[in-house]
């Protein structure tokens, strides 16, 4: 296909719309974006949601393929590690690899976006429209029903083909849906659990009032809140806390006193530091903890769903905003095949990619149950203890499935579950075994080297059965 001659429609302005248009802008496409919300460039659009996001390596991927990895750079603040919190306001921090460089990055959501729009908008070829609102489309002939938000008139757009990057709430996911004229597969699973936003505002010098390298959890069982921070010295802070279970939850959380009860009880230390926090639990909204999986993300070679609008998944891992931009590098990958149409492009792009998209939403779900407990526990300290040391003495030789999936970008997420997941098990069967010790501080590099040996053998051996039971 000749790239000059092929109009793209794409729904949705956010991170992996911004993303794929500067990308498709810069391989000559037709690019023409619509938005439902205005120009966050000119206007404060959060209201209420994650304000910053974890950037790591497989996001930055993306970065560099567009060419604006230097100026993504400036925004990021680097976090090496967790510091974890007790309700006894004690600390420790628990870096994420045992290679000094390998972190990641706290990011302003709106500051990456508005850079991501401006880079596409420098291609003439590209073009960006706030304030429309894509009310449906009609995927058999690749048409869109859109509503100017200001004059309500409603328009029809159409194109080669049109590519969704409209998040969670997806409208060509529920054209799909509701039209019933293919098999379509569609999940949304919640967890019992909600989020607020919640803020540690900047020191009265402007400085950070707690460290400032790294993301903050107060693991406390059933709940949690983290804290990440931001380039103008404050942090966003996040409260993960069930909707009905436990003695506090959202539903009765309903007075000033009531929530500062909760937080004097159960994170002393973060309601020093958070004297608006009354202000910012009744300011801002509660909002649900959804995984969205659905198939197929395309019909014939009209429309194809991207990113979240095809496989939304819970924060927790922090990789929802780097696996849409991955989608991209995957996408433009195949795109370099040089297949005959869309719909071949479309099919290949689906096939490679859905198993880790499937992947990384399942170990979201895993990592929101280490966050808000398992950190916590003596034998999960053994075990990052041991990972630790085995990557910083073996880096070449061992990455934990932290490491697997947030810094090994070339590995698949699929592959990284699925090695990652048996190196824990190993790692936890021979701890409980007695067969290795967390006393690393004594051993020497022959001692440690042992353990590496035993773990990969009991590694290997949890996926060979795990390859006989078809997993």
């Amino acid at each position: 296909m000749k790239n000059q001659q092929q109009n793209i429609l794409i729904i949705g302005a956010g991170l992996c719309g911004s993303l794929l248009a500067l990308r498709l802008g810069q391989r000559g496409y037709n690019v023409t974006v619509y938005e439902m919300r205005p120009d966050l460039r000119k206007t404060d659009i959060s209201a209420g949601r994650s304000i910053n996001l974890a950037f790591s390596d497989r996001g930055n991927k993306a970065m560099k393929l567009v060419g604006i990895e230097n100026k993504v750079k400036e925004l990021c603040i680097p976090m090496n590690g967790r510091m974890i919190h007790d309700k006894e306001g004690h600390t420790f921090l628990s870096n994420y690899s045992g290679r000094d460089y390998e972190f990641i990055n706290s990011i302003s959501r709106q500051d990456l976006n508005a850079l991501l729009l401006k880079e596409a908008e420098k291609h003439d070829n590209v073009s960006i429209h706030f304030n429309k609102k894509c009310k449906s489309i009609d995927f058999e002939n690749t048409t869109a029903l859109f509503e100017d938000y200001h004059t309500k008139a409603e328009f029809i757009e159409d194109a080669d083909c049109i590519i969704a990057t409209d998040g969670a709430g997806s409208a060509l996911r529920k054209s799909y849906y509701l039209a019933k004229k293919f098999l379509f597969s569609f999940s949304q699973v919640y967890l019992t659990h909600g989020y607020k936003e919640l803020s540690i505002l900047p020191a009265d010098n402007g400085g950070y009032k707690t460290y400032k390298n790294a993301l903050h959890i107060w693991p406390r069982g059933d709940f949690m809140i983290i804290a990440l921070p931001n380039l103008d010295g404050s942090f966003t802070v996040t409260l993960f806390l069930s909707y009905a279970e436990g003695e506090y939850n959202f539903n009765n959380l309903t007075t000033p006193e009531k929530v500062t009860e909760f937080f004097k009880k159960e994170f002393p230390d973060a309601l020093e530091l958070m004297p608006n926090l009354v202000k910012d639990f009744f300011d801002n909204p509660t909002a649900p903890l959804g995984t969205v999986k659905c198939s197929p993300w395309h019909y014939k070679g009209n429309t194809l769903l991207m990113g979240d609008s095809a496989h939304a998944i819970v924060p927790f891992y922090g990789q929802g905003m780097n696996a849409s931009f991955e989608d991209v590098v995957e996408f433009d990958k195949v795109l370099d095949e040089n297949l005959n149409n869309w719909e071949a492009i479309f099919k290949t792009y689906e096939k490679k990619r859905k198993p880790d998209t499937d992947a990384i939403a399942d170990l979201a779900i895993d990592n929101f149950h280490e966050m808000k407990d398992h950190v916590g526990r003596q034998i999960f300290q053994e075990k990052r203890k041991i990972e630790m040391a085995l990557e910083k003495e073996f880096p070449e030789d061992y990455s934990s499935k932290y490491s697997l999936v947030t810094f090994n970008e070339d590995i698949g997420y699929r592959e990284a579950m699925l090695r990652g997941r048996a190196q824990d098990k190993a790692i936890l069967n021979l701890l409980s075994d007695r067969a290795i010790s967390a006393k690393i501080d004594i051993y020497d590099n022959s001692e440690l080297k042992n353990i590496l040996e035993k773990v990969k053998t009991e590694t290997e051996a949890i996926l060979e059965d795990d390859r006989v039971a078809g997993l």
